[in-house]
């Protein structure tokens, strides 16, 4: 988290620790698993919609379309339709998308450094 002093001088929006602050708000909209699974699909090209939802296994139709409606709202993600017919629609990663990808792929480093300590950690709590 930032410091009260690292933020002095930028606009209160920034402030993550702020409810109602923009940063915050990009935050909660990036931070969940389908958008961070789906930015990471994306890390190796373009992809179509149903290449997207094979690679992000589990996620429903609904979810996909969502998260990638916001991740192209915030500018993350770059949606191109072709005039064909059927029309045919590939994602990208924009320049802050892949920027945000490296930060996903070092979460999904740590977990798994982490995973067999988390995965004991788990079993004792739960005995």
């Amino acid at each position: 988290m930032v410091t009260k002093q690292q933020l002095k001088g930028l606009p209160e929006d920034a402030d993550l620790r702020r409810a109602d602050s923009l940063a915050r708000e990009i935050f909660s909209d990036v931070a969940n698993k389908w958008a961070l699974l789906i930015i990471e699909a994306l890390g190796d090209g373009t992809l179509r919609f149903s290449e997207l939802r094979n690679e992000v296994e589990g996620i429903s139709h609904k979810m996909l379309t969502q998260n990638l409606r916001m991740l192209e709202r915030n500018g993350l993600v770059h949606r191109k339709v072709h005039p064909t017919v059927p029309p045919r629609v590939e994602y990208t990663l924009t320049g802050p998308g892949r920027g945000l990808r490296a930060t996903v792929d070092a979460m999904c480093g740590w977990t798994h450094q982490n995973l067999g300590h988390i995965e004991d950690a788990r079993h004792r709590f739960d005995s």
